[in-house]
């Protein structure tokens, strides 16, 4: 099968601690089986991006490549083997395994040398994608919000809904509204949680977090974090506590802030060599704290779900983007994703 379209323009990584370099790539020359060759409409930026540009887990062993793992797109062709998805469909790309086939990953050629991707990159305009890390969505779905349900939105619903299981009534404590944050505290608010804590030292953030249902708000800063909450919530603490920033000093407040029988769900990720201090005792007598793989999100089953509830009215993804760039501006977006001047989430419109 011939290719129908042989060379895009995409956001690489090239060095880390360097900006991403935005240049004309060469896709390969066929699919192989199970591959799907997409037209990327728009990509989320997501922490995660930053996190391997800076090398929050090390040195990079796969420079040069590219990168981003949230998107709709449209299908343009499919490879051998692949039945999920159908040329002319709109999915949602996400990181998190589906049904289908985990094909090989692309290599693309950038400057008459191999440039590595995983199953999926969205920071480029069309992508070789793995029958596993796409999921079809309606047609008249909007392309805008379809993106977040590629990380953020699965990642903060399954936090909510697996991972911390919040119950009717329950307290929850959000530290870092971010992308996944948001979707958190959206989540916990459908789940009929009785008190929802937004906690983020940039007071946009939190108006936010607010305006998506939040009962309170706490700025980080503030002299006894741990006691500013507590005077919300009440000497015991909170039923679940989901920390999101991963560093350190956060964890170990989520982790005592957390009620004797409660939950603390780890969804940041630390820095390589950064070690959080813990009391392990409680964790004996019916504390339980646990990480967050994406929410253990099922795509296959969860996004329709959740497209169910923004169809119904029950949820407004929309609020949780805030900035919007093309590929060009991608490096000025990182930028302002670092010093925390992106509000939600700012996507990069490719197709839109």
């Amino acid at each position: 099968m011939t290719m129908p379209v042989t060379r895009m323009r995409a956001a690489i990584l090239v060095e880390q601690h360097r900006p991403l370099v935005v240049d004309e790539v060469e896709l390969p020359s066929r699919l192989e089986v199970g591959q799907v060759l997409v037209r990327v409409m728009v990509s989320g930026i997501c922490g995660s991006q930053v996190g391997e540009i800076d090398g929050v887990k090390g040195p990079d062993r796969y420079l040069p490549h590219l990168l981003g793992h949230e998107a709709s797109a449209t299908v343009l062709e499919i490879g051998a083997g692949v039945k999920r998805v159908h040329p002319g469909d709109l999915a949602v790309l996400h990181w998190r395994k589906g049904p289908g086939i985990e094909a090989e990953p692309p290599v693309y050629r950038w400057r008459g040398a191999a440039l590595n991707a995983g199953w999926l990159t969205t920071l480029n305009e069309y992508a070789v994608v793995s029958e596993n890390r796409l999921t079809p969505v309606p047609a008249d779905a909007d392309s805008e919000t379809a993106a977040l349900l590629g990380c953020p939105v699965t990642t903060g619903f399954g936090i909510v809904t697996r991972n911390a299981r919040v119950s009717l009534g329950e307290t929850v404590v959000v530290v870092g509204c971010g992308g996944v944050g948001l979707a958190v505290i959206q989540a916990a608010v459908l789940a009929g949680a009785s008190v929802v804590v937004a906690v983020d030292l940039h007071e946009p953030k939190l108006r936010l977090a607010r305006q998506l249902g939040a009962t309170h708000s706490v700025n980080s800063r503030a002299p006894d974090l741990d006691a500013s909450i507590r005077e919300i919530l009440g000497a015991s603490g909170a039923d679940v506590v989901v920390e999101n920033t991963g560093r350190a000093e956060l964890i170990r407040t989520a982790y005592e802030l957390t009620a004797a029988e409660g939950r603390t769900v780890l969804a940041g990720v630390p820095r390589k060599g950064e070690d959080a201090a813990i009391d392990t005792l409680p964790l004996h007598f019916g504390k339980v704290l646990t990480g967050s793989h994406g929410g253990e999100t099922e795509p296959a089953r969860d996004i329709p779900r959740y497209l169910r509830l923004v169809a119904r009215g029950r949820l407004d993804l929309r609020p949780l983007i805030t900035d919007r760039t093309d590929l060009s501006g991608v490096n000025d977006a990182i930028d302002r994703l670092r010093r925390g001047e992106i509000v939600g989430r700012c996507v990069v419109r490719l197709h839109a």
